[in-house]
């Protein structure tokens, strides 16, 4: 509750259990909430009925999802407007984090303010998503400086952040990122965490970060455009990841993976089907790991058989989604957020 009337003040001042149903969807309704010059990225829900997001040019801001009212600002650093890509909350607080150099990652405070609590600057510093298992531990990812993957972890509820050795993880591979495509590529379950790289790598911890394994996946990397652009996992065992290359959006070979053994091995799925490249999936809530939503600027496609086949439900373009229950979520995208009702 914290965080959210943190953020709503900033904002202000600135300006018994049921076996799940499977549930099939035939349709899905569109309804703008927010339109802007600003291209957003990240979204994520700080309770049942408050969205926030972070996006481009230093706006951030809520949107009520039962008034739809929206509430923005605009975040300097000195002269700059930073380009955020990647936000995420606890119960306590609300953080975004902007992409390249310097990377800034704010949480809200107690003064009215957002507060600066991790800043990276240097050559091929950029930073592409992030994720807290709890109010206590979060994890953000960035690309590779100094020959590995650049990792960052809290274990005080996001004060402090620290930057993982490159001796305390798996040897790197020259140029290897994650695309800062739609704040999904890192996927939590438990004390479980999967991050999905250009590389097509996947880097596994079951121990909140402090141990590091690589998981190798079949799904397409031999271009820089092409790797893993999203993940998620419904549960530690049942995993999907989606990518693909944005510069050939028609493409779909070699896109889409599953695991049913918590990432131990995957397999291509739908291959040479669409859908081809999207930039975010979700699972459905509510659907027993049956149900996927993909969604990308090539619209917006549906799975209720775990990925194996897909139908395209709509062309309206999103970089991001994020469900608020098993049948309504939300989307953002270029200049605008958007509710989304699945019939």
């Amino acid at each position: 509750m914290r965080s959210i009337l943190a953020l709503l003040t900033i904002l202000i001042l600135a300006s018994c259990s049921q076996e799940p149903k499977k549930q099939v969807f035939q349709s899905v309704d569109v309804t703008p909430v927010y339109k802007d010059s600003v291209s957003v990225r990240a979204i994520t829900f700080l309770d049942g009925r408050t969205l926030a997001f972070a996006g481009s040019n230093g706006v951030y801001g809520t949107v009520d999802v039962n008034s739809g009212q929206v509430r923005t600002s605009t975040k300097y650093h000195d002269s700059i407007a930073p380009s955020f890509r990647a936000v995420g909350g606890t119960s306590e607080d609300f953080f975004m984090l902007s992409v390249e150099s310097p990377a800034l990652l704010y949480k809200t405070g107690d003064n009215g303010q957002m507060e600066l609590v991790y800043t990276e600057e240097g050559e091929g510093v950029f930073y592409d998503s992030l994720a807290f298992w709890n109010d206590t531990e979060g994890i953000a990812v960035g690309d590779t400086v100094d020959g590995c993957l650049s990792i960052i972890i809290t274990r005080d509820g996001g004060v402090t952040w620290t930057k993982l050795a490159c001796s305390d993880l798996p040897e790197g591979i020259e140029g290897e990122g994650a695309f800062a495509a739609s704040n999904s590529n890192i996927a939590i379950q438990g004390d479980k965490v999967w991050i999905g790289t250009t590389e097509g790598r996947i880097y596994f911890s079951s121990d909140k970060g402090t141990t590091w394994e690589i998981q190798e996946t079949p799904i397409i990397s031999g271009e820089p455009t092409q790797g893993i652009y999203s993940m998620a996992f419904f549960d530690e065992n049942t995993g999907f990841a989606i990518g693909g290359d944005y510069t050939a959006p028609e493409s779909n070979k070699g896109n889409k993976i599953k695991t049913t053994d918590g990432g131990k091995t995957w397999k291509l799925v739908a291959d040479g089907q669409e859908p081809g490249y999207k930039s975010c999936v979700q699972y459905v809530p509510n659907s027993n790991g049956e149900a996927l939503v993909a969604i990308g600027f090539t619209g917006i496609s549906y799975s209720s058989d775990g990925g194996e086949t897909w139908k395209q439900m709509s062309e309206e373009p999103f970089f991001s989604i994020r469900f608020l229950n098993d049948s309504t979520a939300f989307a953002a995208g270029s200049k605008r957020i958007a509710k989304l009702d699945f019939k």
